[in-house]
């Protein structure tokens, strides 16, 4: 089956690199990915040489804790990185929008968002590989299929160039990270009856019901109102389409209620005499 153009972004490569435009394509993709991997070595590179020096607290870990502090140090540069670029493609550039001369928005990708798919890509593949290196010490079973939904929807989005705009809002919603991630910096470190550790607990709770549950439901509503878009897609990218976001957002739910029942033993051990 013939897939259908992605445009910009196969119009921009034709135009580019000519006869050569496969080619390019399939380089960007693996350095894309590459990059991912290296970035990701090199912030673990730096977390280890820096954390020790600038949070005095960290030569008291143990060995595991070492291990998924620096992990986590990854999680959040990625996240940053991936939910700056995802709110910039769906928000601030006209790329997504449905009255930008791109045709139907299902078929639309740039050569940004197709880097940006691939270096995520290459984040997912080398944390799984540290999961699994570390296997339980940073992540039980649901991290393993959260991992595999992502790098497979992203490697379909990659190859196909269509449904970025999902991708895009799926990325966008690693905006969250980085405030889970200082929760158990502070948890580690001994500040869990801090005001900031209390004032991070209510910033998450709330920007995980906006970017992992509203965001999500907006996600599917964009979903309905395109579904005849969505019908010409390839078997295996609509199922997938709906399969993936699925799943996350099941996910999402049960996290925000483990988050919010996390928050309220805070609030009610403040408001205890």
């Amino acid at each position: 089956m013939n897939l259908t153009k992605s445009v910009p972004f196969h119009n921009d490569l034709d135009s580019l690199l000519g006869e050569w435009s496969s080619a390019g394509e399939a380089f960007l993709w693996l350095a894309s990915v590459s990059f991912g991997i290296i970035f990701c070595e090199l912030v673990s590179d730096i977390s280890k040489a820096f954390s020790p020096v600038v949070f005095p607290g960290h030569a008291k870990l143990s060995k595991k804790e070492k291990v998924e502090w620096d992990s986590r140090s990854v999680s959040t540069a990625h996240a940053t990185v991936a939910s700056i670029v995802a709110f910039y493609l769906l928000y601030i550039s006209d790329i997504f929008r449905d009255d930008a001369p791109y045709g139907p928005v299902m078929f639309r990708s740039t050569l940004l968002s197709q880097f940006s798919l691939g270096f995520s890509c290459g984040y997912f593949l080398a944390d799984m590989a540290m999961m699994y290196r570390h296997y339980p010490d940073l992540g039980g079973l649901e991290f393993f299929v959260h991992h595999l939904l992502s790098i497979i929807s992203l490697v379909l989005g990659v190859h196909s160039g269509h449904s970025h705009v999902y991708i895009c809002m799926v990325l966008l919603s690693e905006c969250t990270t980085p405030l889970v991630n200082l929760r158990w910096y502070m948890s580690v470190l001994g500040q869990k009856d801090s005001k900031l550790y209390f004032i991070n607990g209510l910033s998450l709770t709330l920007l995980w019901l906006v970017a992992r549950i509203l965001l999500f439901l907006y996600c599917f509503t964009h979903m309905y109102a395109h579904r005849e878009q969505m019908k010409q897609l390839h078997n295996v990218a609509y199922v997938f389409l709906i399969l993936a976001p699925g799943g996350l957002g099941f996910m999402n739910v049960i996290w925000f209620f483990k988050i919010l029942q996390s928050f309220f033993r805070i609030l009610n051990r403040k408001q205890a005499p």
